[in-house]
């Protein structure tokens, strides 16, 4: 995969630190982000380790919730999506100038628990023209991005990940050279940023909290939620509650994503769909691509419920880091 983009530090990102853990209370109950897939096959399309797909995800202790989208835009959410800051950083980013149109995406705030590391590293989900996440499930925008097939396609994003934690561990790793040289690590501090290309940049979070072991979550669903209670966070699954954590032990970060466009000429050629994908044309590239490396493979009528296909493009395609962090001394937790 092509080395992304340098990514950008950013101090002080809100006037008012404050407003983050307002708005975490305010707008629970949260979610877990492996709601976000089928099954574990979907799951393993992602990118993610999965030992055997066909038994059923264990789902970590890590939630998510949207406060902008398409049809969502949560009160006092403002200094977040229209941050002025955020705005230039995404035109830095990609090396434009002031003429680049810069769309906000999405606002979305992920809290986690104390648990251990999950992944190896992974990307977020791309965007290609005619093929998105608001229409198309996340497995395939995840295997298109790994694949790099898709490129002439791609919708540049600028992603800003703010941090709102002060408890132990909850490191952000990440990969600015590629999977395959060293990462770097960095605190999560309260107030504190990276600006990235995080759809081609691998990235995770590091352990959380001092007990990293999952064992009072274990049997978790994707059905489960995390609740505001007074001070703590609880945990119900199926009405029932599994554990309380104290509000300051779940690490929150909130990313602020922009589709960026060199200029108006070329985001209104996006919205004329003039050289939109297909899912037909997506499932074409990759059969064609699959018989020059010669695995065998078939699309059903239903390609984005098929189990086959997906387990074919799951074995090829997905990618992740190969030099992992040293967090035994201080000096492996700085940038």
């Amino acid at each position: 995969m092509r080395t992304p983009r340098s990514s950008i530090q950013l101090d002080g990102v809100l006037d008012d630190p404050t407003l983050v853990p307002q708005l975490v209370r305010e707008h629970a109950p949260y979610w877990p982000v492996y709601r976000y897939f089928a099954d574990a096959n979907e799951l393993r399309a992602s990118g993610a380790p999965v030992e055997d797909p066909s038994r059923p995800m264990r789902v970590p202790p890590w939630f998510r919730g949207d406060w902008a989208g398409d049809q969502t835009r949560v009160p006092g959410i403002e200094p977040i999506l229209d941050n002025p800051v955020f705005d230039r950083v995404a035109r830095e980013l990609y090396g434009l100038s002031d003429e680049a149109v810069v769309r906000q995406q999405l606002v979305y705030v992920n809290l986690t628990l104390p648990m251990p590391v999950v992944d190896y590293g992974h990307t977020d989900v791309p965007a290609f023209r005619g093929i998105n996440r608001r229409e198309f499930p996340i497995w395939l925008l995840s295997v298109m991005g790994h694949s790099e097939l898709f490129e002439p396609w791609r919708i540049r994003i600028a992603t800003v990940v703010s941090w709102w934690y002060e408890g132990e561990g909850g490191e952000f790793t990440y990969w600015p050279d590629g999977p395959d040289a060293a990462p770097r690590v960095v605190p999560p501090r309260t107030n504190t940023a990276i600006a990235g290309e995080n759809e081609i940049m691998f990235h995770r979070v590091e352990g959380v909290g001092r007990d990293t072991t999952q064992g009072r979550f274990d049997g978790l669903t994707v059905d489960a939620k995390l609740v505001a209670d007074g001070d703590e966070w609880l945990v119900m699954d199926a009405e029932r509650a599994l554990a309380r954590v104290p509000f300051g032990e779940a690490r929150i970060s909130v990313s602020w994503k922009a589709e960026v466009f060199a200029d108006t000429a070329e985001a209104e050629a996006v919205d004329r769909h003039s050289d939109d994908l297909t899912l037909e044309q997506v499932c074409s590239v990759f059969l064609a691509d699959l018989e020059r490396r010669g695995v065998t493979a078939e699309v059903a009528d239903d390609p984005l419920h098929d189990s086959s296909f997906i387990a074919t493009l799951s074995d090829v395609y997905p990618r992740s880091p190969t030099v992992f962090p040293d967090l035994s001394s201080d000096a492996s937790g700085t940038a």
